[in-house]
């Protein structure tokens, strides 16, 4: 699944599943453009894959504002030429009980999880169409399939992104898109790990493999999407669970 000669953008890059991709795709030969709003941690990541031998810019920008996206896309091109990928990966949480939530805390997984997906799309689907070539991966979660209790902004937000993956997919598919979509299941990163010990158990016996899964399980499953091995697949949702959700 050679990659080389392709131009990638991937949000959320700054660390755990994101930087997971951008890792493994700038080993396979893509140019990867990396995004996200901790701007530190985004350049350690970038350093990390000019140090392995790949190519690495890092571009900070909040997803969930239009005119930064569009502002760090035309930056992209500018420097790139073109944009043959992109993988939304940026993703918050803010848990609580809809009884307990805060119409903040509401919004702002939506702004970042699924308008980020909205804006980005947006920002590039003109220049894949004139190519009339491209490869959309969102990040979506088992919780936007099933559920879970606590999570009512992120559960939304994550079906949400289905919903985008699966409409957006129609609309460019005759213009040599695709738009699939990965959905992980628990998946060991910073953000899985300010979960309580009570959720991780209960995880863990959802999940028949008894384990969880890694960044780098992800990062293999959207490089199959960005992949030519995928060039008939669109507006699917690929599970990578364990089994938690068959």
């Amino acid at each position: 699944m050679d990659l080389k000669g392709k131009t990638t953008i991937v949000t959320g890059a700054s660390q755990g599943i994101g930087a997971a991709i951008a890792l493994d795709i700038a080993s396979n030969g893509a140019r990867v453009a990396l995004v996200d709003i901790q701007e530190e941690k985004l350049k350690m990541v970038a350093d990390l894959i000019r140090k392995n031998g790949g190519e690495a810019y890092s571009y900070a920008a909040d997803v969930s504002n239009f005119d930064q996206v569009v502002a760090v896309t035309e930056k992209i091109i500018k420097t790139l030429e073109k944009i043959d990928h992109l993988v939304n990966n940026a993703g918050i949480t803010r848990d609580n009980l809809l009884m307990r939530m805060k119409e903040e805390e509401w919004d702002a997984v939506l702004a970042v999880n699924l308008k980020g997906v909205f804006n980005f799309s947006k920002a590039v689907i003109r220049n894949m169409m004139g190519k009339r070539y491209g490869r959309i991966v969102n990040i979506s979660s088992v919780v936007g399939l099933m559920g879970n209790a606590g999570q009512t902004n992120y559960s939304a937000s994550k079906a949400g992104v289905i919903g985008i993956t699966k409409s957006l997919a129609r609309e460019v598919a005759s213009r040599g898109i695709t738009v699939n979509a990965v959905a992980p299941g628990y998946i060991a990163t910073e953000m899985t790990d300010k979960l309580s010990e009570e959720v991780k158990e209960m995880f863990m016996g959802l999940i028949p493999m008894k384990r969880f899964g890694t960044p780098e399980e992800i990062a293999k499953a959207v490089r199959f999407f960005l992949s030519d091995d995928a060039a008939y697949i669109t507006g699917q949702v690929l599970s990578v669970n364990g089994g938690m959700l068959m």
